[in-house]
Order: structure tokens, then sequence, then C-alpha cells
């Protein structure tokens, strides 16, 4: 059986990609999958994931771009792992990453870790992105405003099955901030303090990663309550899966 799912969503990532897929590969075991969801790049993305021949690896094809929240739900879907782990294209894993995560998972259903912050030439500019956001647990603060990212996240099994069916609205509910809010209302969640990635920041992210100017109030209000509405509804899968 899969232990560990590692979901990654790529577009026009030829620069990082390389980096980011060996720092992952080297902490996987034979019974691991790294599960890429390309959403139509035009550039030499898919070309250097398949020179890897590393069965481990498997890749979908989307044959037009679904925007990347959609690319990362199609990812998620095709994962069999008990543990999933997410992660963007661009970034460095930390060689404790894996080993660590899962010491944690076997007390709670989901985990966020810290990170350090890179710039596009790689040097630190945060040693850690929880005390330059004040990220923590707790479903209030997360809802007010969640500043997790997923490259932080990883999460089980039961986790996983609760957040589908995604919401339509992915504006309103992008895929971290729905995995946060599912995760924190209804599971058992912890944070890692230790940093386990380099998360780079080149200008080019698919995710501001909490470095936004921000929205309206109004459309702040209009997303939270999309996003409540969707988390009582979710309820009745809930049950149905865990019989909470």
């Amino acid at each position: 059986m899969t232990r560990i799912s590692v979901c990654i969503a790529t577009y026009n990532g030829e620069k990082y990609i390389k980096e980011q897929l060996d720092s992952i590969l080297n902490q996987l075991s034979y019974c691991d999958e790294l599960i890429i969801s390309d959403d139509h790049s035009d550039d030499n993305t898919v070309s250097i994931i398949n020179e890897y021949k590393d069965s481990r690896i498997k890749v979908f094809y989307n044959q037009s771009e679904r925007g990347y929240t959609n690319n990362f739900c199609n990812a998620l879907s095709k994962a069999k792992g008990e543990y999933i782990f997410l992660s963007d294209q661009d970034d460095i894993w930390l060689p404790e990453k894996v080993e660590i995560t899962l010491k944690k998972l076997q007390n709670y259903d989901f985990v966020v870790s810290d990170a350090k912050t890179a710039n596009s030439s790689f040097e630190i500019i945060s040693n850690s992105r929880f005390e330059e956001f004040d990220i923590d647990t707790g479903f209030l603060r997360n809802f007010i405003k969640s500043r997790y990212i997923g490259c932080c996240m990883a999460f089980n099994r039961k986790v996983l099955l609760s957040i589908f069916p995604f919401p339509q609205n992915t504006e309103y509910a992008p895929h971290d901030t729905w995995i946060t809010l599912v995760s924190e209302f209804y599971f058992r969640t912890s944070k890692i303090e230790q940093p386990l990635i380099i998360y780079r920041r080149h200008g080019n992210n698919a995710s501001d990663g909490g470095y936004s100017k921000g929205r309206s109030l109004q459309k702040k209000l209009v997303s939270r309550y999309y996003c409540l509405r969707a988390l009582l509804q979710q309820r009745k899968n809930i049950k149905k899966i865990h019989s909470f």
C-alpha cells in the first residue's frame, strides 16, 4: 500500500522543478508516490520530469489550462497514500521534512510546518514564516485570515477524503484555504516549529504566499461567508465518511 503521496501542481516551472524533485525524491521510499498534475505547460517542464524515469513519479496532463487551484485538486484526486504532502514546483525540501512530519502525523490529522523564505537568487530573506506572519493553529484566527500555505501542509487520508468536493468558487476558497478551514474545523491540527522547506519567492509564483496587498473588505467578507457556508454543507459528507 502507498504510504506517502506528494502532490505537485506544475505550470511552466522549468527553471526550478529539477531542484524541487531531487529534494523530494531523496526522502521517499519505494512504496511512496509523487503525483504531478501539469497545467498544459508550454516550456520544458514536462520534458524535465520525464527524464527521471522513476516509477514513483506519476504525471497527469491537463489538455487545457485549468488554473492553479483546479490543477492542485486534480493532483489530490489521484493520491492513493495514507499521508498526503503538498508541494510547489519551485521550493526546496530540507532533508528531514518527511521524517519529522510523519512523526507528528502519528498524533494529529493535519500539520503545517515553518519555512525559510528565499529570493530568486536563493538568498535567505526570512528564517521563519511563522514569525513573519504570526502563524498559529486554531479555527477562528485562520478563518479571519489564513496564513497557511499549501507547500507547508501535510495530512492523513481522513482529511483528504473530507476536502472533496472542493467549493466551486476557487477565488473565494483556494485549495490551501479550504484544506486549512476543513482541518481546523473538523480535525486535530498542529504546527511544526522547525522550518522544513525553503520557500522561494521569485516574482512568478503561482500563489501569493501571504505577500498579497490584500482585497477589499467587502470581498473578504463575502469570501469568508462563502467558506463558512461551504464548511457547514461539507459536514454531511464528512459524517458519511467518518461517522462524526
